[in-house]
């Protein structure tokens, strides 16, 4: 047998054994959890202290589930979703590129640990520090009647603009690393050389680095957006009934109504919207894509001296 082919046998064998905890992780703590709460969607609530009962499976809860409330819940969360994301991905990009292009390597990476500090908080004392700061008596509030801009009935607390503050804030960092590592890994010689083609700085930023950073600016949006499909802690605490979105209905009839069956079923109807939602984006990403590098396409022009034979 050949020497090479076993060691060739082993070296595969050996990379595979690497992947199996991670596997088990994923196996273990997702895909389980996910087919039990697929299950449970197919049952019922067996009566008022019963949490759930598959003795006899239907699709009646997906019907509960996509009622009038729930869609209206869900319409409300997918704005709240899609506004974040896209303020975030406003404020990251030109952030990022300043940081990966503007700054000093010496201060770079003490930038970017300022701007994810307060993301290793803990997310439900970040957000409750905004519920101190948008309270009818915090300073913001208490500074905008001094300036005249709201009256004394005036507090955003408890509102769907408090919602969206407070997710635009404990996202933000998801946005801004995947965008700036891409952003950083571009070779400066191709912003040179798009300058020495005769490009301006919003030229070479459109045709050279952001097509080039599009996979960061990809995962970044994914990072934002769907953990912001499910969050219920920033709409519990700065929303109330104002900013109300599918985590809050999805824990409470898992807490309070313990109705585990119309929980789950809200659960699945969730997650496969959301994969819906991200399969589109990334077709309009790819799309958009291969847009930018067709635009970024300089035409050759040929020599008129040049005759064919």
């Amino acid at each position: 047998m050949n020497p090479g082919k076993q060691r060739g046998g082993a070296s595969q064998r050996g990379a595979s054994l690497l992947a199996v905890p991670g596997g088990l992780w994923l196996l273990l703590f997702f895909i389980v959890p996910i087919l039990v709460v697929v299950w449970y969607s197919f049952g019922e609530k067996p009566g008022l202290y019963g949490t759930h009962d598959n003795s006899v499976l239907s699709l009646d809860r997906y019907g509960e589930a996509l009622r009038g409330a729930f869609l209206q819940t869900f319409a409300n969360t997918v704005q709240i979703a899609a506004i974040g994301t896209i303020i975030c991905l406003l404020i990251a990009v030109p952030f990022s590129y300043w940081l990966a292009v503007k700054v000093s390597p010496r201060w770079r990476y003490v930038v970017l640990a300022l701007v994810l500090v307060p993301y290793w908080t803990n997310f439900l004392i970040r957000t409750i520090g905004w519920q101190i700061l948008l309270a009818p008596e915090g300073p913001i509030t208490l500074m905008l009647r001094r300036m005249g801009l709201v009256d004394e009935a005036f507090s955003m607390l408890y509102t769907k603009g408090a919602v969206q503050l407070g997710v635009v804030y404990n996202y933000l960092p998801l946005m801004i690393l995947p965008i700036f590592v891409a952003m950083e890994r571009l070779t400066p010689a191709l912003r040179e050389a798009s300058k020495d083609l005769g490009a301006g700085r919003w030229g070479t930023f459109r045709q050279v680095t952001l097509p080039l950073a599009m996979p960061g600016i990809l995962a970044g949006t994914m990072l934002v957006f769907i953990p912001l499909m499910g969050d219920y802690i920033t709409a519990q605490v700065l929303g109330g009934a104002k900013g109300n979105m599918v985590g809050q209905m999805i824990a409470g009839q898992f807490q309070q109504g313990q109705n585990w069956a119309l929980g789950s079923a809200m659960s699945v109807v969730l997650i496969l919207i959301t994969l819906g939602i991200i399969v589109l984006v990334g077709a309009v990403g790819a799309v958009s894509v291969r847009i930018l590098r067709r635009n970024r396409r300089l035409p050759v022009e040929r020599n008129p001296r040049e005759v064919s034979v």
